[in-house]
């Protein structure tokens, strides 16, 4: 088993769940905007061979010369993967259709789940001072999402606030207990973020009651609204924060941030 902390300090997050269409990418970039607004340096790691993380923070398809494919497979050095992106202080490892073709490369490696783990362990990490590393995982449990695991201090969950959401939860969590047992024992659950939330719908209120009662503090005081800015932000390549810096949207994902920042100062304490 490998030593899950990083030497740079950063605190890894898996950003993760099987099913599309839940915020996970959405979560990944705006997030990452509220801690950067905070005076912290995020790198935002793109796993998902959509590449809508890269696309949503303004990085075109032509700009992607190194991607976490090669990152993953081919030993790219950091400084030739990571890119600047307009948010201060936010920088990107892209991803482009090419990953999806890792999966299946990734079956015959022996170290098959651990070569995001060992590329974040690069010395040269640690120069670039990051104090959050956000991993926008596939939508689905395979190989790419195992690697974000056991690379990972943590998952973060966003979870739609729709029927069946919970449904979908069981296998995420059966997944997150095996990378404990094989892997990485001491990842742990950061939270359950409700996400497309409108508290004007009975569906929404009932889904937020039942995560509520079925995972008592793991999930987030903070939930994200069904905000049409949201929605809009990753069409003009940027974070609602910087979109619509007053919108609902924009102040949920600073609320988020806060309490995941003040949740991590307990637990250093």
């Amino acid at each position: 088993m490998s030593e899950p902390m990083n030497p740079s300090g950063a605190k890894i997050i898996a950003v993760a769940n099987q099913k599309g269409g839940v915020g996970k990418t959405t979560t990944t970039i705006n997030l990452g905007a509220a801690l950067c607004e905070q005076g912290l340096k995020v790198l935002v790691i793109d796993l998902d061979p959509q590449g809508n993380a890269s696309t949503g923070l303004g990085i075109e398809p032509e700009d992607r010369e190194f991607t976490t494919y090669e990152f993953l497979l081919e030993d790219v050095a950091l400084d030739q993967v990571i890119l600047e992106t307009s948010t201060r202080n936010l920088s990107l490892i892209p991803a482009t259709v090419d990953l999806s073709s890792a999966d299946m490369e990734l079956i015959s490696n022996e170290k098959r789940s651990f070569l995001l783990h060992d590329a974040l362990r690069q010395t040269g990490l640690q120069a670039y001072g990051f104090d959050y590393v956000l991993i926008d995982c596939p939508p689905s449990l395979n190989l790419l999402t195992v690697n974000a695991m056991v690379a990972a201090h943590s998952v973060l969950v966003p979870l739609q606030s729709e029927f069946f959401a919970l449904e979908g939860l069981s296998q995420l969590m059966l997944t997150i207990r095996e990378v404990r047992q094989t892997a990485n024992p001491d990842l742990r659950i950061e939270g359950i973020v409700l996400t497309m939330y409108d508290a004007r719908n009975n569906l929404s209120q009932q889904v937020e009651a039942d995560a509520r009662d079925n995972l008592g503090d793991l999930v987030f005081s903070a939930v994200i609204p069904r905000n049409v800015r949201v929605s809009e932000a990753p069409s003009y390549a940027m974070p609602v924060l910087a979109y619509d810096t007053g919108s609902k949207g924009a102040a949920a994902y600073r609320a988020l941030a806060a309490e995941l920042l003040k949740k991590n100062q307990k637990l250093a304490a």
